[in-house]
């Protein structure tokens, strides 16, 4: 098949990653792949001074993407605004991977191929135009999602029950971790994320209420983004800005428990990629949390917006004795056994074929 994948813009999301390891794949399988990227816009001069009233300093695009380096083909269009026509060669499948995008597919011309829209997150939030980033999913373009959670906000939500799951995965090549001891000092990780749905703040308000017990806990974070002075990790923290994917590992493995608080997630690599690092995980009831964490087994799933109960969680897995947390950490990598990228590709590759 000749596939095109229309993707926002390059970068070092984790959704990015997702379509690229996509791609890749299904190059491997001899299919012809295209993702086309819209141009970064330029920041606009509300952004920007927003960002100096914040007293930070406006951030620039990262130099590097996750397509960097792919094997299937990669194309920058050169224009701002929608994805047209001239941008996209004639293909067999048109796949939209953001609520933007997907307004760009489905007005494209059938010789661009069969419309589909692959959901990596739940994209109604109170900063986006609501109304329009909600309408994407009416739209008649076929759904692949990458969790339960979702397959149940498109049924429940917007009336959609026929969606093909496509669950994500973990590069075990990247993400391992022999077998190991619990820490001599308890230690908490998380990905740090500015944004609203990633929760972080509720993530540090959890983590106040664990350092009140346990005192001498230690937060170890990373992100692609600087800490804000408006929501700053607790003194003493370690964090990790855009560490190289082969460092990201070893950052799992220094924890003792892993900490992913989101408002709304729609997979959450992060949550496998921890358990494949043998790290057990606290986690939000969104993305993959509840599809792969059984509770008290390889970790807990929470309510979203409860730092008490994320709180409770974390101090019981600290709490262990040496035993039965090198129990939950062997559980947490051998619950990741069946998320792998060449078993994800192939979900994927017969969602294309056999509609």
């Amino acid at each position: 098949m000749r596939i095109t994948f229309i993707v926002p813009n390059a970068n070092l999301s984790g959704g990015s990653r997702v379509v690229a390891m996509h791609a890749d794949g299904l190059v491997r399988r001899g299919h012809r792949v295209t993702v086309v990227a819209s141009k970064h816009a330029p920041l606009s001069w509300k952004s920007r001074l927003r960002s100096l009233a914040r007293g930070e300093w406006p951030e620039k695009p990262a130099a590097t993407s996750h397509f960097d380096g792919m094997r299937a083909d990669f194309k920058i269009v050169d224009h701002g605004g929608p994805i047209t026509d001239q941008d996209v060669p004639d293909a067999d499948v048109v796949i939209a991977t953001w609520w933007e995008t997907a307004y760009s597919v489905v007005n494209l011309s059938p010789a661009k191929g069969r419309k589909y829209y692959f959901v990596q997150g739940h994209e109604v939030f109170p900063f986006l135009p609501v109304h329009i980033s909600a309408g994407t999913y009416y739209l008649p373009l076929r759904k692949i999602v990458v969790s339960g959670w979702l397959r149940d906000i498109m049924r429940d939500r917007y009336g959609d029950s026929d969606v093909d799951l496509v669950p994500n995965a973990v590069d075990r090549k990247l993400f391992f971790a022999e077998p190991r001891e619990k820490n001599d000092v308890p230690t908490v990780g998380l990905l740090y994320g500015r944004g609203h749905p990633k929760g972080t703040d509720i993530s540090l308000r959890a983590l106040e209420i664990v350092r009140r017990r346990v005192p001498a806990v230690r937060i170890v974070a990373f992100g692609a983004e600087p800490v804000s002075r408006q929501m700053r990790l607790p003194a003493g923290s370690q964090f990790f800005l855009r560490p190289d994917q082969t460092r990201l590992k070893d950052i799992y493995a220094m924890c003792d428990v892993w900490l992913t608080g989101s408002r709304s997630e729609g997979f959450g690599l992060p949550i496998i990629e921890a358990l494949a690092c043998r790290c057990p995980v606290v986690a939000t009831r969104t993305g993959c949390a509840s599809d792969v964490i059984r509770d008290g087994v390889n970790g807990f799933v929470v309510d979203v917006e409860n730092p008490e109960a994320i709180a409770d969680r974390l101090i019981q897995i600290l709490g262990l004795e040496r035993g039965r947390w090198r129990a939950m950490s062997d559980a947490a990598l051998e619950s990741v056994g069946p998320y792998t990228w060449d078993a994800a590709t192939n979900l994927f590759e017969r969602a294309l074929s056999q509609h």
